[in-house]
């Protein structure tokens, strides 16, 4: 597979260049088949190159050519695929097929069909250099272009102003995260001579924890994932994105980009592992996000939403599980997630898709006996997303909170209340949605159906995956082996020496296993009489709601305190350098300089009368002072 790993990124560019140029001329069909072949090769060549690193237990190292040298600094141009990268090029560019897939029957009769998947192909080709790079500036140049993309896609159908500041919002805040993990780069090359990392982990793994360098670099390559994955405090520019098309939200808000950050801290592994005060402080942060996104989810009433808040929760497990240590129990719910999240929102459009554009949840209900495929697969999905047995997300999240328990009871405390408010918001979603009576219009009952196969074969596939896909990681208590472990065991190797292993009891486990699956039951069973048998709806924006639940409605005013504390101070400081020091000093000292040399030209004009008797008077009277000085310098 040495020859070929190129090509994985380089198909979804050609997709993009092809379906770019041809986006006016190609008719939909060839569109559509063109961006997903390619992606699905690519697909092919995961797979293959996943094999071949399960069979040898080697990485793949391709150097494609010397990029630049600069003093000391080389930085070659290379891939590296190894366990970690393996398996997201197989969450990237497989569950990206499937949302490529999905975005034929979605996007069909949108104008800007063309142009949508060459923006789809560009974010997979980036998303794919981010993960294949063997150093720092290459993942750089694949996380900035994934921002990029981001707001492409996000302001795709940027004629709306409130869509086109949604991706103004994603690109500005990614970029404040941008900048520390580019000041991480810096310092990472100034304390190892190298940002390449072979070179970088095989030093730190030799040097001793602690050092402020670790922490420093550990928090500034912190500060870039909390942009990326959406973390407290730059997280509110994720539910905003749902502006964008579904599968946008399935492909970049859920399965890949929003992940990047998990991605960068679980690959610089050893680096933080080395910096426990950071860890600590990403566990603290990872937690806070999950439990604060969750709050806000409770109350949500547009049906992206819910899930876009969800996704800044579970995100926030996964950097719980960083922190605490479970790198292998953090990566492996970006799996699971990966699955149950992208069937949610991929089931999400499908139900959009039914209702004719409508988002709101008070207008639906009683959809489940007219779009089965849909609800069954969403169904599914909420399970998995639960923590409910033997569902994919139950085995991730349960290993998260045991690890979680081992370093803190606190911290499991606070993540199994997180756990039952993600069951509850979640069922909540699904009863309100396909439970009950039809709360739209006439039209929208009348136009309801399911959902072309295009876009219901991936919801069946990715409903599989999430039902089955925990199965990888079985905990030995259950009498299962780890095998998602065993195979990341070489890339987290330096950093499990490193840790202080807690082993836990066999009845201990069992009973933080009762424990969250018993929580995640209650949260499903309280939202079943909520929402169902007392058919409770959330009321209308103009209605009046208790006062915690107004402000969950409205998102803490998150959005309005920043606008207070941070866009408003911005605004009046700009006008003030504008008005003083632009236009009265910088443009006061440029113009008066201007108005003095035009004033006194109009001045020394006046001496050019055009009267030659003036100016024989004028001459002798520069002659005669001529004298008088040549005189008194005589004399002196």
């Amino acid at each position: 597979m040495d020859k070929y790993i190129w090509l994985i990124p380089l198909l979804p560019l050609a997709g993009f260049i092809i379906n770019g140029i041809g986006r006016n001329t190609l008719s939909k069909g060839i569109i559509g088949f063109i961006g997903s072949l390619l992606v699905l090769i690519s697909f092919g060549l995961s797979v293959g190159a996943f094999f071949q690193i399960k069979a040898t237990g080697q990485p793949i190292n391709v150097e494609l050519f010397n990029w630049f040298s600069v003093g000391s600094l080389q930085v070659n141009f290379s891939f590296l695929v190894d366990q970690l990268s393996s398996i997201m090029l197989l969450i990237i560019t497989g569950v990206g097929f499937l949302i490529h897939l999905y975005s034929v029957g979605y996007m069909h009769d949108d104008n800007g069909f063309g142009k949508f998947f060459a923006y789809l192909n560009l974010f997979v080709f980036f998303m794919l250099l981010l993960v294949l790079g063997s150093n720092y500036l290459v993942m750089f140049i694949g996380w900035e272009g994934v921002g990029l993309c981001s707001y492409l896609l996000i302001g795709f159908w940027y004629t709306n102003p409130s869509y086109a500041d949604a991706a103004k919002k994603a690109f500005i805040m990614n970029r404040i995260g941008d900048l520390g993990f580019l000041i991480g780069i810096f310092l990472i090359f100034n304390t190892f001579g190298s940002i390449a990392y072979a070179d970088v982990f095989g030093k730190a793994a030799t040097m001793h924890g602690g050092d402020a360098p670790f922490v420093l670099i550990t928090l500034l390559l912190f500060v870039g994932a909390i942009g990326k994955s959406a973390q407290l405090p730059l997280f509110t520019w994720l539910p905003d994105a749902m502006a964008g098309p579904t599968p946008v939200s399935a492909l970049i808000h859920a399965a890949t980009m929003v992940t990047a950050g998990v991605y960068m801290i679980a690959r610089s592994n050893i680096l933080f592992t080395l910096a426990p005060d950071t860890m600590e402080v990403i566990a603290i942060v990872g937690l806070a996000t999950a439990l604060f996104a969750a709050l806000i989810a409770l109350t949500q009433t547009d049906i992206k939403k819910v899930l876009a808040y969800s996704t800044v929760s579970q995100l926030g497990y996964m950097f719980l599980g960083l922190g605490v240590g479970a790198y292998t129990g953090a990566f492996f719910h970006v799996l699971t997630h990966a699955f149950f999240k992208a069937l949610l929102f991929l089931g999400a459009g499908s139900v959009i898709h039914a209702m004719g554009g409508e988002q709101d949840m008070r207008k639906m209900g009683g959809l489940s006996g007219k779009i089965k495929i849909t609800f069954i697969t969403m169904l599914v999905g909420t399970i998995a997303i639960a923590g409910i047995p033997p569902f994919s997300g139950f085995f991730s999240k349960d290993e998260i909170l045991a690890a979680a328990f081992a370093h803190s009871t606190t911290f499991y405390v606070v993540g199994v209340i997180t756990a039952m408010l993600t069951s509850f918001y979640m069922f909540r979603m699904m009863y309100l949605t396909f439970w009950g009576k039809f709360r739209g219009a006439y039209e929208q009952e009348h136009h309801l159906h399911e959902s072309p196969p295009s876009m219901t074969i991936p919801l069946i596939v990715l409903a599989i995956l999430s039902a089955i896909g925990g199965m990888i990681g079985v905990p030995a208590v259950m009498g299962g082996h780890h095998e998602l472990g065993a195979y990341l065991a070489p890339v987290f190797e330096a950093s499990n020496k490193l840790l202080v292993a807690h082993e836990l009891s066999s009845s201990t486990e069992w009973l933080l296993m009762g424990l969250s699956v018993g929580g995640a039951l209650i949260a499903m069973a309280y939202a079943y009489i909520q929402y169902v048998k007392n058919a409770s709806v959330p009321v209308s924006d103009e209605e009046e709601r208790p006062a915690l639940t107004s402000l969950s409605y409205n998102k803490f005013y998150i959005d309005e305190l920043y606008d207070t504390l941070i866009r408003k101070p911005l605004d009046t400081l700009s006008v003030f350098f504008y008005k003083v020091v632009d236009r009265l000093g910088i443009d006061g000292l440029v113009n008066g300089l201007g108005k003095g040399a035009v004033e006194s030209s109009k001045g020394l004009r006046l001496l050019q009368t055009g009267n030659v008797g003036f100016y024989i008077f004028m001459m002798v009277a520069g002659i005669i002072a001529i004298l008088l000085y040549s005189l008194k310098a005589f004399t002196i």
